[in-house]
C-alpha cells in the first residue's frame, strides 16, 4: 500500500513538473512576442542582443528596454502574483468561488486606492502602500466575521468575503459619483486595470515584493495538502493549523494586494489561473506554481490582444480578462450546480 502511495505521488510530482515547464515555454513565448511585435517590430535576435547589452541601433534599445520590457515584465509579475494569491485562498478554502477578486480582498486594496486618489491624490508608491493596508486590513476582517467555534467555515468565508466586496464596491461608486471627473477618470483607469503606460517605476515594487512573497507561498503551500484533509486531520499529521492558514492567508493577501497596487484589479486572473492549472496538473496537490506561470500566461495574452487586436484602438488587459472570465464564471457556476456542488 506504501509503495503504491509512493508511485502515486510520483507520477503526480512528474506531472506537475511537466506543466510548469510547458507553461513557463508558453509564458517565455508570450514575453518573447510582446518585446517583438507593435507598430515597430523587432527582430528576436535584435530583442536578445538588446537585452545583454550589446550593440543594436539606439531605437530598438529604447523600444525594447524603455517601452516594451518593462510592461512585459510588470504583466508576467501581476500574473504570477494574482494566479498563486488566487490558488491559495481556492485551496485552502477548498473552493473555486473563493478567489481574492470574488470574496472582497482585490475590493478592499481597489476601495483603498480609490480613496487615496479621490480625497489626497495620492499616486505612485504612496497607492501600493495603501492599497496594501486596505487589502491586509479586509482579509483580517473577512477572517474574523467568519470565525466561528474555534474554526473558520469555508463557506460563511465565501459568503462574508462577497457581502463585504459588494459594500466596498459601493463606497467606490459613491466615491467616484462625488469627485471632480477628471479625478474621477484616473481612478476609473485605475480600476479597469491596465498595464499602459507603466514603466521601471512600477515594476520595482512588484519584484521586491515577489522576491520575497513567491518563494515564501511555494514554501506555505505544502501545508495545503494536508489542510485541505480537514482541522483535526491536520492536527494529527502535526500541522499547526491556525498558524499555517493565517501564514498562507497573509501571503495570499499581500501577493494579490502589490499586484492590485502595480496594475490594478485586473479582472479574473486569481479566479481563472488556480482552476485550469488543477486540470492540467490533476492529482490531490496544490498547483500553486502552475497557477502562477497560467495567470502570468494569461496576463500576457490578454495584454497583447488588447494592444493589437484593434488597430489604433488599445483595450486595458482588464478588459480582455473580464470578456473571459465572465464566461468562465458562469461555466463554473452551471457545472458546479449540475455536479450537487453548488450549494
Amino acid at each position: 500500500m506504501t509503495g503504491i502511495v509512493a508511485a502515486t505521488r510520483r507520477r503526480e510530482a512528474r506531472r506537475a513538473g511537466t506543466v510548469a515547464i510547458a507553461l513557463g515555454l508558453v509564458v517565455l513565448v508570450l514575453f518573447a512576442l510582446s518585446l517583438s511585435y507593435g507598430s515597430f517590430q523587432v527582430s528576436l535576435p535584435d530583442i536578445v542582443r538588446s537585452l545583454l547589452g550589446q550593440p543594436t541601433p539606439p531605437q530598438v534599445d529604447y523600444i525594447v528596454r524603455t517601452l516594451r520590457l518593462p510592461r512585459a515584465i510588470l504583466a508576467v509579475l501581476t500574473g504570477l502574483a494574482f494566479g498563486i494569491g488566487g490558488a491559495i485562498f481556492q485551496n485552502l478554502v477548498r473552493n473555486p468561488l473563493a478567489s481574492p477578486d470574488v470574496i472582497g480582498v482585490t475590493a478592499g486594496a481597489s476601495c483603498s486606492a480609490v480613496l487615496a486618489i479621490v480625497l489626497f491624490g495620492a499616486s505612485g508608491g504612496l497607492i501600493t502602500v495603501i492599497a496594501l493596508t486596505g487589502a491586509l486590513v479586509t482579509g483580517a476582517l473577512i477572517y474574523v466575521l467568519a470565525w466561528r467555534g474555534g474554526g473558520m467555515g469555508t463557506y460563511r468565508f465565501v459568503l462574508v468575503g462577497i457581502g463585504i466586496g459588494a459594500a466596498l464596491a459601493g463606497v467606490m461608486s459613491f466615491l467616484l459619483t462625488r469627485t471632480d471627473i477628471r479625478v474621477a477618470q484616473d481612478a476609473l483607469i485605475w480600476l479597469t486595470g491596465s498595464l499602459n503606460a507603466r514603466d521601471w517605476d512600477d515594476v520595482r515594487p512588484l519584484a521586491l515584493a515577489g522576491l520575497v512573497l513567491i518563494p515564501a507561498a511555494l514554501l506555505l503551500g505544502r501545508l495545503l495538502g494536508g489542510l485541505q484533509l480537514g482541522d483535526d486531520m491536520a492536527k494529527g499529521l502535526g500541522i499547526g493549523v491556525e498558524r499555517g492558514r493565517l501564514g498562507l492567508l497573509l501571503t495570499g493577501v499581500l501577493l494579490v494586494a502589490t499586484a492590485t497596487a502595480a496594475a490594478g484589479p485586473i479582472a479574473y486572473v486569481s479566479f481563472m489561473s488556480g482552476p485550469i492549472a488543477a486540470r492540467l496538473v490533476r492529482g490531490g496537490r496544490p498547483a500553486l506554481l502552475p497557477a502562477g506561470l497560467v495567470g502570468a500566461a494569461v496576463v500576457l495574452a490578454a495584454d497583447f490582444i488588447g494592444a493589437h487586436a484593434i488597430p489604433g484602438i488599445i483595450f486595458p488587459v482588464g478588459v480582455i480578462t473580464g470578456v473571459i472570465g465572465a464566461p468562465y464564471l458562469l461555466w463554473l457556476l452551471a457545472t458546479a450546480n449540475r455536479t450537487g456542488r453548488g450549494e
